[in-house]
């Protein structure tokens, strides 16, 4: 099943808490605002294997912080928990906002890095095939190591048995055992 996550349309007729995320987003205009950097959701809510202490990750293109942080500071500062902070991943730089809207965390993580060349995004589309090949049994097994504790790419990688760095490990997955490119 092929899905776009260029957009949330998918969410509007997806699971309840995937339409619990779209009306979220949609009724904020959480994307609308950001949609001067390409904002696509990713993580765990598009693959619904979200637990209970998931957010909504939003991942954004930007060529510089400064205006970034201007836009998430003038649409976002009065949300609940908000903060952001300017941090190094991987040797890029990279803008992290986070706040509460409705009860559900948002995380919004900016880099000068197309949104389709990130790491989250591509962890995502990734994540779909795997899920799409490997089935129920091993989405459950999923969401059962997230709800104890370990993170969504170890959990992945626990279960593909990679060792190594998950989050660079799943990329190796990517080109050795999918029938399809996503670069």
């Amino acid at each position: 099943m092929t899905v776009d996550f260029n957009t949330i349309t998918y969410l509007q007729t997806g699971t309840a808490i995937q339409q619990r995320i779209y009306h979220i987003l949609h009724t904020h205009r959480i994307l609308e605002r950001l949609s001067d950097f390409t904002p696509v959701v990713v993580g765990t809510f598009p693959l619904d294997i979200a637990i209970e202490t998931s957010d909504i990750d939003i991942a954004c293109f930007c060529e510089d912080f400064n205006v970034f942080n201007q836009v998430v500071q003038s649409c976002f500062t009065e949300r609940e928990a908000f903060t952001t902070t300017l941090i190094e991943l991987r040797n890029q730089k990279a803008y992290v906002a986070n706040f509460v809207v409705d009860g559900v965390p948002i995380e919004i993580f900016a880099q000068n890095i197309p949104v389709n060349e990130q790491y989250g995004f591509r962890h995502l589309l990734i994540e779909h095939a795997i899920l799409l090949e490997k089935g129920s049994t091993f989405k459950a097994q999923i969401i059962e190591l997230k709800r104890k504790g370990l993170k969504t790419e170890p959990a992945f990688a626990l279960l593909l048995g990679l060792t190594g760095d998950p989050y660079e490990e799943l990329l190796s997955y990517e080109l050795t055992n999918t029938n399809e490119s996503f670069l």
